[in-house]
């Protein structure tokens, strides 16, 4: 059994295109190369999407150098383990300040490799750095209970590692959510096989020398390949624990691997969030709501609006303000490119079929002449709930629009979906905030603020979006397993 490791499981008709949270997909040559652009003796050529030039020659990881990898790193479990919390959190916080000092080479190489602007690129390096921080602060006091029982006896529990973690990270948050998975699990005192999208393997590469820097020997250990490797590497036996960020097809699929080894499975996998907008609110201010969460970081996020429901009171300024700001995007080229052209040909793809069933391309909608994998910023309306743009991930920077009657049906159509990432409702009704909080299927409700959050939350996605808790102090939970201990007193 094969597991695609990017972010994207590439579709062959409008009917199956999707592209999913943050990590699956991928022929042997993946990566930001065109499929089969390998060299001869297994090397997989990576190049830029902006620009369509090469960035480098990849050699994966073979069958034997993984199979030591996962060796070596079991082998480090026992003496990691035993570190003290209060000395793990303080590795921690010394990677923390190795990953800081590298912030522009990894920057530079998640542009280059992924396409996406270099500021952003920098905010995640950045966004890593303070995870390390938080989990260098909560490690040491993830603490257990005690228990009272009979007279003279004492129960306490102990969350103790659960051994090996195989991380699989996607492309599109590389640094971010990379680092949160392997922050999470070295500071509860598991060792780490990781190995990052192929679309990006000499930022995955360079990740993994910074942080292992700073950790005893073989406790991180990184691995290059496709998703034939990552379907190896979870079918080792010393393998205990999965965390995984991708498409929902591949977490699915490493679901039922799992099954057959008995390793534990954390996975946040794709979403089709819905952004609601409720009569009564600043159809400007909502638009531009809308804008950030459909088009930043060019639509390739887990969280990104997928679908809008607006309310007919407010559906026309609404929409002009979007197609206005849209517009802007594209004049101004704000926006990095798709990360290959495959990718670009799955978004194209959803709007066409769009398009073609009766929807209208305001704005964007077109493949741009030119070098690198470009698409414009995307208004859709007349969108209808059986079209592909309404029921599967983009991933691109494409807005789709259904005008609604009522917010109560806005709210069942929002919740009509297989997915259950997050959601996000703009409303001036705290009763229809509070409805929202209580019937939506997803991890995260989001009031008033696309991509609002307070730190230290954790979610726990819905149905084929994902299962446990994958970010937060949720996340030290799930990477621990809880013992309990029963003295008694000698008679």
């Amino acid at each position: 059994m094969q597991f695609d490791s990017d972010t994207i499981t590439p579709p062959t008709t409008p009917a199956t295109a999707r592209a999913a949270g943050s990590a699956a997909a991928g022929s042997a040559a993946a990566g930001s190369a065109a499929p089969g652009s390998a060299a001869p003796g297994g090397e997989v050529a990576i190049t830029d999407p902006r620009t369509g030039a090469l960035v480098g020659w990849v050699d994966f990881t073979t069958d034997d150098e993984l199979t030591a990898a996962v060796d070596r790193v079991a082998a480090a479990l026992p003496g990691w383990r035993r570190i003290s919390p209060a000395d793990r959190g303080r590795t921690l916080a010394n990677a923390a300040e190795l990953l800081a000092e590298s912030e522009l080479e990894l920057a530079e190489l998640n542009h280059r490799e992924t396409g996406r602007p270099l500021e952003q690129a920098l905010e995640g390096v950045r966004a890593a750095v303070s995870t390390l921080v938080q989990y260098a602060e909560l490690g040491p006091l993830h603490t257990g209970r005690t228990l009272r029982g009979g007279s003279g006896a004492i129960d306490y529990t102990v969350p103790e590692p659960r051994g090996v973690v195989a991380v699989l990270t996607p492309w599109n948050d590389p640094v971010a959510v990379a680092v949160g998975l392997i922050g999470a699990a070295l500071v509860t005192g598991n060792t780490v096989v990781h190995k990052p999208s192929e679309r990006c393997p000499h930022l995955g590469s360079r990740l993994g020398e910074v942080l292992a820097s700073a950790f005893p020997r073989d406790v991180l250990v990184s691995v290059s390949g496709d998703g034939s490797t990552g379907a190896r590497l979870i079918a080792h036996p010393a393998v205990s624990t999965v965390a995984h960020v991708g498409s929902s097809a591949t977490g699915e699929r490493i679901a039922r691997a799992a099954a057959l080894t008995g390793a534990h499975v954390v996975r946040e996998n794709g979403g089709n969030d819905a952004l609601i907008v409720d009569e009564g609110v600043d159809p400007r201010w909502a638009a531009e709501q809308a804008a950030i969460g459909a088009f930043t970081n060019t639509g390739q996020l887990c969280t990104a609006v997928e679908r809008i429901y607006v309310h007919q009171a407010v559906a026309e300024p609404f929409v002009a303000a979007l197609v206005e700001r849209a517009g802007e995007l594209n004049r101004s080229g704000a926006l990095g490119p798709l990360v290959d052209e495959r990718m670009r040909q799955a978004v194209h793809e959803q709007v066409a079929d769009a398009v073609q069933g009766g929807a209208t391309a305001l704005v964007g909608g077109e493949v741009p002449a030119g070098p690198g994998s470009f698409y414009p910023a995307t208004v859709l309306t007349g969108c209808r709930p059986g079209m592909t743009v309404m029921q599967e991930e983009t991933f691109g920077p494409v807005a789709p629009i259904q005008v609604v009657r009522s917010f109560a049906e806005g709210l069942r159509l929002a919740d009509d979906d297989r997915y259950g990432l997050s959601a996000v409702v703009l409303t001036p009704s705290m009763e229809h905030a509070q409805q929202a909080a209580e019937q939506l299927t997803v991890g995260t409700v989001k009031v008033n603020d696309v991509f609002g959050g307070a730190p230290g939350g954790s979610a726990e996605p819905r149905k084929a979006s994902g299962s446990g808790f994958g970010y937060g102090p949720g996340l030290l939970d799930e990477l621990t397993l809880t013992k309990v201990v029963h003295i008694g007193t000698p008679r």
